[in-house]
């Protein structure tokens, strides 16, 4: 026997407990055990599940961060998707009551038939996500740890670039950007909307009426009608003013930052292979969101047709509606929302089967500081990470919502900094400013919802 195994042997013996008795106790009990010689905020096995409350900020709209209380005073924060429905996660809270959040693949599995695709699924990450946060507070570790370990220290980030009213004034915040702000990495809009005034460049726009957006719109509307069947064109006039649209942003961006496009409108795969064409020899990164994620094997044609990286993912719930854009290899770069995908441990998931593939991961993400921490730690996690987006870099009261609680800056130079041994997502809510940016329509802040606790369903999916 080695020194070190009867080292081992000896202390736990000393610390009260048989070596035989430490393999017949339960993976959970054994892990609190091992680890009790770290400094922690409570006793794993033995935390519960005591409550679930939301505040909703004004961010992109609206976003509801969750709240998980437990017996010993401690609680996790997560976050259902930017512009979603915190009764997304609050319909979970009478399936999770009692539950011990460390058991999170569990509960994960439990509650993952409530979720689906974009939005429809924010209530199960949310709740995955403030799991994880609990589970690193009882064990005083950085979530990425729980994840299997980091790869990285910092996280590279990318940024939206900024509108303008003229050539002068966008090339004034695209040096802010990259000169004060530090970012390496930029991404732009790059939608029909922007040339639907100039005559001769789409055919069939006058159709859908004068005031289309992507957005919003009845369910006959543009807005809510799949690509393929809006019969939208972009004539040659039409390409060329798209292409003098990206030339203008390359010319003040150079070619050694990656330059990304997205939101193009909604026209059907031969126009994105022409568009693509078109703009092949400005380099782009990738062409965001073409066509809908359903349509494999459109994608797999666009992207045998283009040299430019082709992406999408954003709205994609668990790993196996991944796989076969994956499997295929019909897109470049998998594009996964964390609050959308399934939360930090289905993402690194996601990742590492399209490693296994040769296909590299960007993350989306357009949350408050809370999603955007699990982003952190997920992308610190998984080996073929990119970039992740950070949607309100210009939102002046975004970064003040927390205050981590290792004291690092949350960004610095257009990088995220990884909290190295804060436990949990390394993140507390600052209050009163949180209390500043309430929704208009819901003001109250993390009240009792008492009215949830009592399941009424029968919720098993096979006879």
């Amino acid at each position: 026997m080695s020194n070190d195994r009867r080292s081992f042997i000896k202390n736990s013996a000393l610390g009260g407990l048989a070596l035989g008795g430490l393999f017949n106790l339960s993976f959970e009990d054994r892990v609190a055990e091992t680890t009790r010689a770290v400094s922690r905020a409570s006793a794993p096995s033995d935390l519960k599940i005591t409550d679930m409350r939301y505040a909703v900020v004004q961010n992109v709209g609206r976003t509801a961060i969750i709240r998980i209380d437990t017996n010993q005073g401690i609680y996790g924060l997560g976050e259902v998707r930017d512009g979603a429905d915190e009764r997304y996660a609050l319909l979970l809270k009478s399936r999770i009551l009692g539950q011990n959040p460390c058991n999170v693949e569990m509960i994960f599995k439990m509650i993952r038939q409530f979720g689906g695709a974009s939005r429809q699924a924010g209530g199960v990450c949310g709740v995955e996500m403030a799991l994880w946060d609990l589970c690193g507070k009882a064990y005083n570790v950085p979530a990425w740890q729980l994840l299997g370990g980091r790869y990285r220290d910092k996280i590279r980030l990318y940024a939206d670039t900024p509108e303008a009213s003229s050539p002068e004034e966008q090339r004034r915040l695209i040096r802010y950007r990259l000169e004060q702000q530090g970012y390496t990495w930029l991404k732009m809009d790059l939608g029909i909307e922007e040339i639907k005034d100039i005559p001769g460049t789409l055919v069939n726009w006058e159709y859908w009426g004068p005031k289309l957006s992507q957005w919003q719109g009845g369910y006959m509307s543009y807005a809510e009608t799949e690509h393929p069947f809006t019969q939208i064109q972009i004539t040659d006039q039409g390409f060329e003013e798209l292409s003098k649209i990206v030339e203008n942003v390359r010319s003040m961006v150079g070619y050694q930052i990656p330059l990304s496009t997205d939101h193009y409108g909604h026209f059907d795969l031969n126009n994105g292979i022409r568009l693509g064409r078109a703009l092949e020899k400005y380099r782009l990164a990738w062409l965001e969101d073409i066509i809908s994620w359903e349509l494999t094997d459109q994608w797999k044609t666009i992207t045998d047709a283009l040299e430019t990286p082709t992406l999408t993912g954003e709205d994609i719930y668990l790993l196996k509606n991944f796989k076969p854009l994956i499997d295929t290899h019909a897109v470049d770069i998998i594009h996964p929302d964390l609050v959308t995908s399934g939360g930090l441990l289905e993402t690194k998931h996601i990742g590492d089967y399209a490693e296994e593939h040769g296909i590299a991961m960007a993350m989306h993400q357009a949350g408050t500081p809370v999603s955007f921490m699990a982003n952190v730690h997920c992308a610190a996690a998984t080996q073929n990470f990119l970039a992740l987006e950070h949607h309100s870099i210009d939102v002046p009261w975004w970064e003040s919502l927390v205050r981590t609680t290792d004291g690092r800056a949350l960004i610095t130079k257009g990088f995220a900094n990884v909290p190295l041994s804060a436990p949990g997502l390394g993140i507390e809510l600052n209050d009163e400013e949180v209390k500043k940016h309430l929704t208009e329509k819901d003001k109250s802040y993390f009240a009792p919802t008492p009215e949830w606790n009592d399941l009424r369903s029968h919720d098993r999916i096979f006879s």
